[in-house]
């Protein structure tokens, strides 16, 4: 009788496990890349790019599947013979590395220690103020604002409002006559935080009218100021095309509120909303600026084609310095970019970078005096919150402790920038001092021994 070949039951630890919250997204698509990329999102919200082989490997693990079968599928897919020992060092020197599939033995939560991408520039703190499905029920409303000759017809209309407001009206008396009184002054924040609000929507409507499926409008802490943002992951399917109505869908629909805000003008004859339509300039000119986490930067990428332009400033500098003064560690550059995507993002980096040390510089030399300022209006508004509540002056107490807010939060989020700044830096410099302690420690074994054997 032949002896047959009897295969044992895969372990527990051949069984690979995604972490928790993972969600594949699929090619990138419109990138300049040499190569095809594809994305994926980890629990944390942490995007992470991967090769087709990468994809093919994660796509087949499901927490049941053992490394054997999931090699099978993978090869057949690939069009190349993979083996279940290819399987486990790609699952253990790239995947669990990038925080996507959970080591064996371990809890399937994305840990700590993942990697993160601008963990200084990222919005922390993250809530929820309407759920996907309210999200989504707008969007499909409001999809019709971004057809073609809608479009048109509003930057037609707009060109005309400011020639009108700016040429021929003039908008500084509607601004001093907010600034005038609490009342206005409370009715133009009020108006401004409506157009932070419907410019979330320009971005799940614009999604939706690429083909894609907008997720919750929340808000966290950007840097030290609160932010909103919209979930618009599921745009990263569409063409480069959608994703940039996506990205200018929310400057979009400031102008839309804008254009609202004058019919109200022409109706009631109020110089309240001409002041909030001049300051809603401002936030659009806020919102296209390329340098920080903003609408300007994602449409930066998306016209360069670079999804992470922040995640390759390191690399690209560090792969300037000669070799001596890198160390051992070689060169990083940037990885698998067409020519034209380099030198977009070359260009970029040599412009971020000295604009991001000259902020920091001035901010620094002048800290002194914008403290010193900054604490005495405080108290100043302090001093007028408790006169105006004590006189019976709601909408002056109201505007006073609207300043108090404004004043104090860029010193709690200056204070929890710093806390973030130095847990990088210590995450940083804890192998380099486990190192050192590591060293000291076989220093005193050595000398203790050496002291030993000469006694």
């Amino acid at each position: 009788m032949p002896e047959e070949e009897i295969e044992s039951a895969p372990t527990t630890a051949d069984i690979p496990r995604r972490t928790d919250g993972l969600e594949l997204l699929g090619r990138y698509q419109g990138v300049e890349y040499e190569d095809l990329v594809y994305l994926a999102r980890r629990g944390d919200g942490q995007m992470v790019q991967l090769s087709f082989l990468l994809f093919l490997v994660i796509q087949e693990i499901d927490g049941v599947r053992p490394t054997a079968e999931i090699a099978q599928r993978v090869g057949r897919a690939f069009g190349k013979d993979v083996s279940a020992d290819n399987v486990r060092h790609l699952l253990e020197h790239r995947l669990q590395p990038l925080g996507i599939v959970a080591e064996p033995g371990a809890p399937t939560a994305v840990t700590s220690d993942a990697p993160r991408n601008d963990l200084l520039l990222g919005l922390m703190g993250r809530r929820t103020l309407v759920p996907p499905p309210a999200v989504r029920a707008a969007a499909r409303a409001l999809a019709w604002l971004h057809r073609p000759a809608v479009t048109a017809t509003v930057l037609a209309a707009a060109v005309a409002m400011d020639l009108w407001l700016f040429l021929v009206h003039g908008a500084m008396p509607a601004v001093l006559h907010s600034l005038s009184s609490p009342l206005p002054l409370l009715t133009v924040f009020a108006l401004i935080v409506g157009s932070l609000v419907f410019h979330e929507f320009g971005h799940a409507s614009a999604c939706h009218h690429a083909g894609a499926t907008p997720g919750r409008i929340g808000c966290g802490l950007y840097l030290i100021w609160p932010s909103l943002y919209t979930d618009v992951t599921d745009v990263y399917r569409a063409g480069r095309a959608g994703r940039l109505r996506t990205d200018l869908g929310g400057v979009y629909f400031n102008v839309v509120y804008m254009l609202a805000l004058l019919a109200g003008y022409a109706v009631t004859g109020h110089p309240v909303l001409l002041a909030a339509i001049y300051l809603g300039h401002f936030e659009i000119f806020e919102q296209l600026m390329p340098t920080a986490r903003l609408d300007g930067y994602y449409i930066l990428t998306d016209v360069a084609g670079v999804p992470d332009l922040y995640g390759r400033v390191g690399p690209l500098l560090r792969g300037l310095l000669p070799r001596r003064a890198r160390g051992d560690r070689p060169a990083e550059p940037v990885p698998a970019l067409t020519r034209r995507a380099r030198s977009t993002v070359t260009v970029w980096v040599f412009t971020l970078v000295p604009l991001m040390l000259a902020d920091l510089g001035y901010g620094l030399w002048n800290l002194p005096r914008i403290t010193a300022t900054a604490l005495r209006s405080l108290d100043a508004r302090l001093h007028t919150a408790t006169a105006a509540t004590v006189g019976g002056h709601p909408a002056s107490a109201l505007v006073a402790a609207l300043g108090v807010v404004l004043l104090a939060l860029p010193f709690a989020g200056g204070g929890w920038l710093t806390v973030r700044l130095l847990r990088a830096v210590g995450r940083r410099l804890r192998p380099a001092g486990d190192a050192l302690a590591r060293s000291a420690a076989q220093y005193l074994v050595v000398r203790a021994k050496r002291e030993r054997d000469q006694t």
